[in-house]
C-alpha cells in the first residue's frame, strides 16, 4: 500500500485541503521612517498654526478681561463680539481702507514687478547686479523700511518735501494729513513688495522655452502682440500664485502702517489689521474678544481667496 501522509488540524482548511502555515507579517521600516520625518513638520504646524488659530477663535467667543485672560474663567459670549465689531463705526472705514490698500498695493506691485521682469529678461551688462540691488527692500527688516519711509515723508525735514520745494511745490503733510496718510503707506508697501513680484515673475519667464519665441518671430509677432498672445498666457499660473500670495500678505500688513501713521490721523489709514491690534493691545483696557473677532475676519478673507484659487485651478485641470 502507498504510504499515507497525515495532516495536522492546524494546517487543514475548512474544505479539508492543506495550506502552508501563515508567516508573521513584518512591518516595513520605511513607513516608520516617513512618520519620523513628518513629525517635526506636523508638530510645527500644530504649535505655530493650529493652536494659535484655535486660541483666536476661542478668544472671539468669550468675554475676556485682563484677569480672566491670565487666570481663566471668561464667560461664553457666543457671537456677541462679532456683533459688536460689525456695529462699530470704525468697521466700515476699516474695511474700505483695507480694500483700497490691498487692491492698490497688488496692482502696482504686480505691474511694476512684471515690467522689471520683462526688462531683466533682456540680457545686458550688469543686469544681475541691478537685479540684486532691487532685492534690497525685500531683504531689509520691515521696521527699517517703515522707519526709512517715515523719515523720507516727514513734513518738516523729509527728503520728498525737500525735492518738491526745489521745483516750487508746497510741502505736503504725507503722514499727518487724512488725505495723504493712506497714500503714503500704500507707496511704502508697494516699494517693499516689488522685489517679490520681480523674483517670482522673472523665474516664470525663464521657464518659458526660447523656441516658442523663435516660432512667434517667424510668424511676425513682436512687442505687445507677443506678450499678449504668448508670454502672458504661459505665465498665467505663475501670475495667479503671485497675486494670491501678495493678497494674503497685504491683508495682514500691520507693522508698516503702525510705524508710519498708527492708523491715523483720525483713523484715515486704519485697516482691519491695525484695528485688531488697537482693540487687543492698544488701549489701557484691552478688548481681547473684539480684537480676536477682527483677526478672524481677516483669516476668513484670506481663506476665501485661497479656496477661490484652488477652485480655479481645479476647473482649469478639468479642461
Amino acid at each position: 500500500m502507498p504510504p499515507t501522509t497525515q495532516t495536522s488540524p492546524t494546517t487543514r482548511g475548512r474544505s479539508g485541503a492543506t495550506s502552508a502555515p501563515a508567516r508573521p507579517r513584518r512591518r516595513r521600516p520605511g513607513r516608520w521612517s516617513a512618520w519620523w520625518f513628518l513629525a517635526p513638520v506636523t508638530g510645527y504646524l500644530i504649535a505655530c498654526y493650529a493652536y494659535p488659530l484655535y486660541r483666536n477663535v476661542e478668544l472671539s467667543l468669550r468675554e475676556y478681561t485682563v484677569r480672566s485672560f491670565v487666570q481663566g474663567g471668561a464667560p461664553f459670549a457666543g457671537l456677541d463680539n462679532y456683533r459688536t465689531v460689525l456695529a462699530d463705526p470704525t468697521f466700515g472705514p476699516a474695511v474700505a481702507h483695507t480694500l483700497v490698500f490691498t487692491a492698490a498695493s497688488l496692482a502696482f506691485q504686480f505691474a511694476i514687478g512684471m515690467a522689471l521682469a520683462l526688462f531683466f529678461q533682456q540680457h545686458f551688462p550688469l543686469s544681475r547686479t541691478l537685479r540684486a540691488l532691487i532685492l534690497v527692500p525685500w531683504l531689509l527688516p520691515l521696521i527699517v523700511s517703515a522707519s526709512t519711509w517715515s523719515w523720507l515723508l516727514n513734513s518738516d525735514s523729509g527728503l520728498v518735501n525737500a525735492a518738491l520745494g526745489v521745483v516750487g511745490v508746497e510741502p505736503v503733510n504725507w503722514l499727518t494729513s487724512p488725505r495723504w496718510s493712506l497714500v503714503s503707506v500704500i507707496v511704502a508697501n508697494v516699494w517693499i513688495g516689488i522685489p517679490f513680484n520681480l523674483v517670482v515673475l522673472h523665474s516664470g519667464l525663464q521657464a518659458i522655452p526660447a523656441e516658442v519665441y523663435e516660432a512667434s518671430a517667424l510668424d511676425g509677432a513682436t512687442g505687445w502682440r507677443r506678450f499678449r498672445s504668448i508670454t502672458f498666457p504661459l505665465l498665467r499660473p505663475v501670475c495667479a500664485v503671485t497675486l494670491l500670495l501678495g493678497l494674503i500678505y497685504t491683508l495682514k500688513v500691520f507693522d508698516i502702517i503702525w510705524i508710519m501713521t498708527r492708523g491715523g490721523p483720525t483713523s484715515s489709514s486704519t485697516t482691519l489689521a491695525t484695528w485688531s491690534y488697537r482693540l487687543g493691545f492698544g488701549n489701557l483696557l484691552p478688548e481681547f474678544g473684539p480684537g480676536a473677532a477682527v483677526g478672524n475676519l481677516l483669516i476668513a478673507a484670506a481663506l476665501v481667496a485661497g479656496l477661490g484659487y484652488l477652485r480655479a485651478q481645479w476647473k482649469q485641470g478639468l479642461r
